[in-house]
């Protein structure tokens, strides 16, 4: 069975949109335990930590697209990973204009 490339309303239904602060990014480098490191779509490179309910459920790779909640504090360097979009989701925010990265 291969994978599925065809983009459903249920599929679309299920995804998390940006918040007030929240940014879109790439994972560039996990960097070990729960780490990784995002090229984030404001221009900035954060140290991001993967969130526990995400952590034990779903991988990330490198090149995901993963959306970010900056910290109130270091603001510019550090946040969390709240979400990790799928391929086919990926590309629909592309063709959206919503994901620049």
């Amino acid at each position: 069975m291969g994978k599925r490339k065809i983009i459903s309303e249920e599929e679309l239904a299920e995804m998390m949109e940006p918040g007030p602060g929240d940014v879109y990014g790439v994972v560039v480098k996990l960097l070990g335990y729960d780490r990784a490191l995002v090229r984030c779509q404001d221009g900035y490179d954060r140290l991001c930590r993967i969130r526990g309910k995400l952590k034990r459920r779903i991988w990330i790779k490198p090149g995901d697209v993963v959306l970010v909640s900056p910290w109130e504090f270091q603001r510019e360097k550090r946040g969390d990973i709240i979400w990790r979009y799928t391929k086919n989701q990926a590309e629909w925010l592309r063709r959206q204009g919503k994901l620049t990265i």
